[in-house]
């Protein structure tokens, strides 16, 4: 390495970014061909997040030096960083065929078949990377996460992190990690535990304090889980910033306050409960919500303007994200707003879909969704297969209709045998539509969506199917919700266990008969 390029890494290594680059831009003026000086810039790059600059200069050094492992796996971890998955594990694999001891590079080709959703062959390159380095702690983080997204390998996954943690005491993302997979086995105690000293050890770990929201929230301790889940805006990329302030309960009469949703419909349909309450401070609510809810939000009690989202906004004094609002009125699991129905259907509405099934003479009309499309829902626990309730097909007197919609709703053309399953979705166009139809039913019965909080704020009798440690709404060990007066949880009794929710229904759906 000549004197150029060392001076370069010394000034790179001492985080003096400019001054490596100048001095490799010096170099590359009399050499042009230098693939360290171009290799160094596009690690500079990368360190700035400028991941396709990067990109230019190590492909540029390739061109100069096509056997640099290091710089192959340079590149990958950029094309990493783009979402360019191919490509990167291309440029892994690559690291690897010119040294096959390279361990971080079987580390990030992991990482990045992780991220494709190939958890065998991710798990085979982490254990690859710590048969040549045993004490290699991100490895162990990397694959006990690969575990715990396989559904049923969670022992295998806290194995993992405890060894990481063995080897790194101070390693807070695997605290956080641990945290997760115990959670999910029902610890929830031990999980918060870890979370805490995720915390101790990184106190700005967003994504920890989030967590350890969640797992208050689902143990029923309300007062500090609405102050940790404010954390979740260091956590998602959707968090709306204002002019205006922030409401924090202060005197808003006379004024105009914007209410936004900001997660998913079954989050805007639960929390514009408190729209009403707002109201009573004295000052005009305005709801911004998804297009879908807008028909609905607009007859909820307190609400005078619903926007959708990308429509101009009006002008207002101050605002507040939908899921803040227990936080600003202090809500516990005593003081629960739940006046229902608190979200009312155009009666032509629902006369028109009442005409839909008139003639159905059943003695049990039974809305039904077993599939959950949602983007957090990364281990696919909340949904199961519609061939599972094939064993409530043995009522004759049951029709039911689908409620499901989104690539699931394909199991509606294969229905299990003997089951009388109407399919109206695609007349649906929104969340009144579907409003509508459930006020013509006896029963909604699904899995965690919208559909069951749409169902429970209309004050209609639904049955929830819930994993083993459901979401944090739903809590533990109870088979009401205090959110929803008008509906019984059935619950997993142990992890991925849905035969036994379906054997309790079917005792359910016999007292019915």
């Amino acid at each position: 390495m000549g004197e150029g390029i060392q001076l370069a890494f010394e000034h790179f290594q001492a985080g003096d970014f400019q001054q490596a680059e100048d001095t490799c831009k010096d170099i590359l003026k009399v050499q042009p061909d230098d693939a360290d000086a171009l290799h160094l810039l596009g690690i500079i790059y990368y360190q700035l997040n400028n991941y396709d600059v990067a990109i230019q200069y190590i492909r540029k050094a390739l061109q100069f030096s096509p056997s640099d492992p290091d710089a192959y796996y340079d590149l990958g971890n950029a094309l990493h960083e783009k979402g360019e998955l191919d490509e990167a594990i291309t440029y892994y694999q690559k690291a690897l065929h010119f040294d096959p001891n390279f361990i971080e590079a079987y580390n990030n080709l992991g990482f990045a078949l992780q991220d494709k959703g190939q958890l065998d062959e991710a798990i085979t390159c982490y254990q690859k990377a710590l048969q040549l380095n045993p004490n290699y702690t991100q490895a162990y983080n990397n694959l006990g996460y690969a575990f715990y997204l396989k559904q049923g390998q969670l022992d295998e996954a806290i194995t993992c992190y405890q060894k990481a943690l063995q080897l790194n005491p101070n390693y807070a993302e695997a605290y956080n990690n641990l945290g997760l997979a115990l959670q999910e086995k029902g610890q929830l105690d031990e999980a918060i535990t870890c979370y805490q000293k995720a915390i101790q050890h990184y106190p700005n770990f967003a994504e920890a304090h989030w967590n350890m929201a969640l797992a208050l929230l689902l143990s029923g301790n309300f007062k500090q889980g609405w102050e940790k889940f404010e954390w979740r805006w260091e956590c998602i990329s959707s968090k709306r910033t204002f002019s205006q302030l922030l409401w924090n309960g202060s005197n808003i009469a006379g004024g105009t306050i914007l209410l936004h949703a900001e997660q998913g419909f079954g989050d805007t349909i639960q929390f514009i409960r408190y729209a009403p309450l707002v109201a009573q401070h004295g000052a005009k609510v305005i709801v911004e919500c998804q297009e879908e809810l807008t028909s609905l939000i607009k007859n909820v009690e307190g609400v005078q303007q619903v926007i959708a989202y990308g429509e101009r906004l009006p002008d207002f004094d101050i605002h507040c994200p939908l899921l803040s609002l227990p936080l600003v009125f202090g809500t516990t699991l005593e003081s629960i707003p739940s006046k229902i129905p608190y979200i009312t259907v155009d009666s032509m509405l629902v006369q028109k879909w009442g005409e839909k099934v008139q003639h159905d003479n059943s003695k049990l009309r039974i809305g039904l969704a077993w599939d959950v499309a949602h983007r957090e829902d990364k281990l696919h626990l909340r949904s199961c297969p519609l061939e599972l309730f094939s064993p409530i097909t043995q009522f004759d007197d049951i029709t039911f209709y689908s409620l499901q919609k989104a690539a699931a709703a394909e199991q509606v053309k294969n229905p299990p045998k003997d089951m009388k399953l109407i399919d109206y979705t695609e007349e649906i166009n929104d969340f009144s539509d579907t409003a509508a139809f459930i006020e013509n039913l006896d029963l909604v019965i699904s899995v965690d969506t919208a559909v069951v909080h749409l169902a429970g704020a209309l004050g209609k009798s639904v049955w929830t199917l819930v994993p083993f440690v459901p979401d944090w709404r739903w809590m533990l060990k109870r088979e009401d919700s205090p959110w929803y007066p008008t509906m019984r949880l059935f619950r997993q009794p142990s992890p991925g266990n849905w035969d036994a929710v379906i054997v309790r229904l079917l005792e359910e759906l016999k007292h019915k008969f």
